[in-house]
């Protein structure tokens, strides 16, 4: 259910539009209300609006490339503020987060038309019981997840996907941690440089594509000049 109409009372007297295509605009906020920022995102376009730009820009390579999907996994949301854009290209979609406000705050502005499952989560206790995806991604998780619990992170992973599925594994590389904001490296005591992702991440794959990004921008360029990688998995090993 759509929990930001708003009643009669708060809707804005008297606007009018000069172009009369501009109407559709009023008819939302009427239907459906003003939708929200969540918790995480409210902040960003407070503290430093530009980053909304690299975030979309993250999860719409996720969204093309899981595009298509059955049955998709994020793992470590946060307020899933960019989790519509996969929401729009995969058949159905789960995120998991290891906050209760989070999730709680997902579930308060959840919209009918882009709805998800979000659930509380803690993926290092281990995987979703009973339940496979063919696609999973998680973006800006493992950079806080100390390097002893990293191959339990990654396990989970693997251990939730099916044979066929792909995963998608995005951090902030090593190299930009001099450059980042103190709001940007909170909690970062994991990042990795090209090389080391791509290594870590073959571990538990036959075939691992590393992208680099640069602001909004996705790319091939070289590693130790992103500030982001993105590591595109597939073909996963099978334990022993």
């Amino acid at each position: 259910m759509d929990n930001n109409r708003i009643s009669e009372e708060e809707k804005m007297e008297n606007i009018e539009l000069y172009d009369a295509a501009n109407n559709m605009m009023l008819e939302a906020r009427d239907s459906v209300g003003v939708q929200r920022f969540g918790l995480m995102s409210n902040f960003a376009w407070y503290d430093d609006p530009k980053r909304m730009a690299f975030h979309f820009s993250r999860y719409k390579f996720v969204s093309k490339m899981l595009a298509g999907k059955k049955n998709v996994l994020e793992i470590g949301c946060a307020d899933a503020f960019g989790t519509r854009l996969v929401v729009q290209e995969v058949k159905q979609l789960t995120a998991i987060d290891i906050e209760p406000s989070f999730i709680a705050d997902v579930n308060d502005r959840m919209c009918d038309k882009w709805a998800f499952r979000a659930l509380t989560h803690d993926i290092l206790s281990g995987p979703i019981p009973n339940e496979k995806f063919d696609g999973i991604y998680s973006l800006d998780v493992l950079e806080h997840i100390n390097e002893e619990y990293e191959d339990r992170f990654m396990q989970s992973i693997v251990d939730s996907l099916s044979n066929e599925g792909a995963v998608i594994i995005g951090m902030p590389s090593l190299e930009s941690q001099q450059y980042a904001s103190p709001a940007s490296k909170m909690g970062h005591v994991n990042c990795k440089s090209g090389d080391n992702l791509k290594h870590f991440l073959e571990k538990y794959f036959h075939q691992v594509f590393l992208f680099s990004m640069n602001d909004e921008v996705v790319h091939t360029g070289y590693h130790r000049m992103a500030h982001y990688l993105i590591g595109l998995c597939c073909m996963k090993k099978m334990a022993g």
